[in-house]
């Protein structure tokens, strides 16, 4: 089954820039097992692509709790450069929590053939889940990645992950580790 890893929001400003969040430490900890898979899957062909929060000045979603950050055209909304990103992958830009959400993802992947999401990054229970679940509205499989994603807290990752583990879509939702990937876990 071709498969395609979307590593979301691992972005300079969250993960090296001068103001630390509360994701931060649980970011720059997945980022070995990111790198790892991404290689893995670039070694077979299968593409990878970086999904990363780039908002606007004043934007909407700044009228919360979040301060101004990643805004696009600046460096903050870049990949990280603790993630080894490679000539073929694919930066994608978003405004919001899903990479589907008013991008060209959809038709990208369609593309590309590719027929299942891999998803890690930050937050576990938002854009990381959001994208997953896009992803099954579109009718792809989806896996979220249990060593490559996180949340600020081991609990808040640990309740999506028991959450989604066993639940009524399987197999078309599954919760993996990369280590289960690369063992053959998708066929």
């Amino acid at each position: 089954m071709r498969a395609a890893l979307i590593v979301v929001d691992m972005v300079r400003d969250t993960l090296e820039g001068e103001r630390t969040y509360p994701i931060t430490r649980p970011a720059r900890a997945i980022v070995p097992a990111i790198n790892d898979l991404a290689e893995w899957l670039r070694a077979r062909g299968m593409p990878v692509v970086f999904a990363c929060d780039s908002f606007l000045p004043g934007d909407f979603i700044f009228n919360s709790r979040l301060k101004e950050h990643s805004l696009r055209g600046t460096d903050g909304c870049r990949p990280s450069r603790l993630l080894e990103v490679a000539d073929q992958d694919t930066v994608l830009y978003k405004r919001r929590f899903s990479a589907f959400f008013k991008t060209d993802l959809d038709q990208t992947l369609r593309t590309w053939g590719v027929e299942c999401l891999l998803v890690g990054g930050i937050s576990s229970h938002f854009c990381v889940l959001h994208t997953v679940l896009d992803g099954l509205c579109h009718d792809f499989r989806a896996v979220l990645l249990e060593d490559a994603s996180a949340a600020p807290s081991q609990e808040i990752h640990r309740a999506v992950l028991s959450h989604y583990r066993d639940n009524p879509l399987y197999p078309l939702l599954r919760v993996m580790t990369c280590e289960q990937i690369k063992e053959g876990g998708l066929e």
